[in-house]
């Protein structure tokens, strides 16, 4: 991935998330849990303090979105 991935790249995110986690239910998800999924994707390089719950939803219904 050559660039870096940020909070605010929603979509991206949902994609990676996919392709990391096919098989969860992303509705039940905890955001603590997403958070740090997050965190831990490769090309993830932003800071952690930078993210909540709204951003959080966000990325969690772009998710379902990418899997429909």
């Amino acid at each position: 991935m050559g660039q870096k991935l940020k909070w605010t790249d929603t979509y991206d995110i949902a994609i990676a998330l996919e392709e990391a986690h096919p098989n969860i239910d992303i509705l039940s998800i905890r955001f603590t849990d997403l958070w740090q999924w997050i965190q831990n994707l490769e090309g993830f390089a932003d800071e952690p303090n930078k993210s909540n719950e709204k951003i959080l939803e966000a990325i969690q219904m772009a998710w379902l979105d990418e899997r429909s």
